[in-house]
């Protein structure tokens, strides 16, 4: 199994410490903006690295732990770089029950990697979820937001097939 990188260990160029600042600037040091100035950081960068977090709590006085407790709450953020296509397969309790651990347990083996990773050639990154509020379509998984209900292990290969 793959060693994840360390959420200090990314490096990032001066270009983007720029836009980084702008946005910091743009928003301000308000609380209330902490989390749409988020998206925009997100967009820039691909992803919230401890690092950057770190950066804006000095920047705007906002503490680290609120920072990361927005960060680490909202499914839309996240702290590693994902790879080019993001499936996210619903746990919940009637896509669990309807097959989902089987879904999932298929998952990680035909790409070899766990809940919260990414294929090593950058293809997908696999995410768990605990609602998408489409419990009639038990089980379902969204990958880039393209929404499949009814899922079958034996569906698997044909909808990743779509994805390049």
């Amino acid at each position: 199994m793959k060693e994840d990188k360390n959420l200090h260990d990314y490096e990032f160029t001066n270009d983007q410490y720029s836009q980084l600042d702008e946005i910091i600037d743009k928003y301000g040091k308000s609380q209330k903006n902490l989390i749409p100035m988020l998206e925009k950081i997100q967009q820039i960068l691909g992803f919230i690295p401890i690092s950057i977090q770190e950066r804006i709590a000095q920047k705007t006085g906002i503490s680290e732990n609120d920072i990361y407790g927005v960060v680490s709450f909202y499914s839309y953020f996240t702290m590693k770089p994902r790879a080019r296509h993001r499936i996210q397969l619903c746990l919940g309790t009637a896509c669990y029950v309807k097959g989902g651990k089987e879904i999932a347990e298929t998952i990680e083996s035909m790409l070899n990697i766990k809940q919260g990773e990414s294929t090593p050639d950058g293809r997908f990154t696999y995410e768990e979820a605990r609602c998408f509020g489409t419990c009639g379509l038990a089980p379902v998984m969204s990958i880039d937001g393209n929404v499949y209900g009814k899922v079958k292990v034996e569906d698997l290969e044909e909808i990743l097939s779509q994805y390049k």
